[in-house]
C-alpha cells in the first residue's frame, strides 16, 4: 500500500491526542473510511491524504464536496444510525517518509 507510512503517522497523532481506534481501511458501499475512531463519545471518521509535492495539487484539493459527502454516507454505514454524534475529519500529509508534516482539520459538512 502505496500511503501506509502516512495513514500510520496519522494515526499515531490522532492516537498521542487520546482518540481510541475502532477499525482501519473499512470498505463501504460508498467508499473507503480510512480510520474510525472515538473520542469524548464522538465517532470520527478521518480521511488521510498525502502528496510528496504540489506537482499534483495539495491534499486538501483532493477532498472534494463529493468525497466529504460519501464519507459522511460511509460513516452513517458503518455506525448503523443515523442518530449518533459523528464528525469527518482529515489529516492532511505533506511530504515523504523522511521529512514530513502533518495537517490536521476538522471537515464541515
Amino acid at each position: 500500500m502505496r500511503g501506509a507510512w502516512a495513514e500510520e503517522a496519522a494515526l499515531r497523532h490522532l492516537l498521542g491526542q487520546g482518540y481510541r481506534l475502532l477499525g482501519r481501511n473499512r470498505r463501504t458501499p460508498f467508499g473507503e473510511v480510512d480510520l474510525l475512531l472515538e473520542k469524548e463519545g464522538v465517532y470520527v471518521v478521518v480521511e488521510v491524504k498525502q502528496r510528496a509535492s504540489r506537482a499534483f495539487g495539495t491534499p486538501l484539493e483532493a477532498l472534494t464536496s463529493r468525497k466529504v459527502a460519501r464519507l459522511l454516507q460511509s460513516a452513517r454505514f458503518l455506525l448503523g444510525r443515523d442518530d449518533l454524534p459523528v464528525r469527518l475529519e482529515a489529516v492532511l500529509v505533506h511530504g515523504t517518509p523522511g521529512s514530513y508534516r502533518l495537517e490536521h482539520l476538522v471537515l464541515e459538512v
